[in-house]
């Protein structure tokens, strides 16, 4: 999978950007390369579920995760994630899923996916590698996308067209192939054959790139700007350590 070198959405500075700690690699990140787990209703027993919070908004103390899903399963399987949520949460009563992960990247798929839906809906997606080639060299394409199958010609070709239109040939500017296929992308879309999209909208592309950057994140390849090299470098011979019950690490909060 090719790692997106888009110019960046935004005027801001990336140290702008809010930064939560992993509590499992101990790394800091922007919120939109991590993971927010939240703490649902009670469950059996007195103990709180834990379940993802994709879009990190849901109420009461948060705890982020900045590993790879990898790391976060082997992680979950040491019992090394339990002693984390349980300083985070500042509580031992909890349940944690044995799906976690796949409840995680189900959750940042459907975020990810339902952006997209809001922006076709708005008028701000196009589709078609005719119109989006078009609107690229007339320099009105802000983001471009690449299903994961998508031919590697048809991506160059695109992708040349967007150079010209933002003049940086020469330049390793270059859509984003996403980890969705076109099956997937035309379910999302309720269209057929979605291969190529591009965003119009320099506030779409910005909207959209936080929740692709976490799902980029935790399936192991991280949008520009994730900042968690480490984590899943350095991080993965932490995380495969035992739990040691006298580690201590600050709780992370919303």
């Amino acid at each position: 999978m090719r790692n997106p070198r888009n110019e960046p959405v935004s005027d801001h500075d990336s140290s702008d950007t809010p930064e939560r700690r992993c509590i499992l690699s101990g790394d800091n990140a922007g919120r939109d390369a991590m993971l927010r787990l939240a703490l649902g209703p009670g469950g059996e027993g007195g103990l709180q579920p834990v379940l993802p919070d994709p879009l990190a908004r849901a109420p009461g103390r948060g705890a982020w995760v900045g590993v790879d899903r990898a790391a976060l399963s082997a992680a979950l399987g040491n019992g090394k994630l339990k002693g984390a949520l349980a300083r985070a949460f500042r509580t031992g009563a909890l349940a944690i899923p044995d799906d976690l992960p796949d409840l995680a990247q189900a959750g940042l798929t459907r975020a990810f996916t339902e952006r997209l839906g809001l922006e076709f809906r708005a008028g701000r997606l196009i589709l078609g590698s005719d119109r989006i080639a078009r609107a690229a060299r007339e320099g009105k394409v802000a983001a471009l996308y690449h299903a994961a199958d998508a031919s590697a010609d048809g991506a160059r070709k695109l992708d040349q067209a967007w150079r010209v239109g933002r003049e940086a040939e020469g330049t390793g500017l270059a859509g984003t192939t996403l980890p969705l296929d076109r099956a997937a992308l035309s379910v999302a879309l309720g269209r057929d054959n979605v291969v190529h999209l591009a965003l119009t909208d320099h506030g779409s592309a910005q909207r959209v790139s936080g929740p692709l950057q976490r799902l980029l994140n935790f399936l192991g390849a991280p949008a520009d700007g994730a900042q968690l090299t480490q984590a899943r470098n350095d991080g993965r011979e932490r995380l495969a350590a035992p739990e040691q019950a006298d580690e201590v690490m600050p709780p992370e909060q919303i």
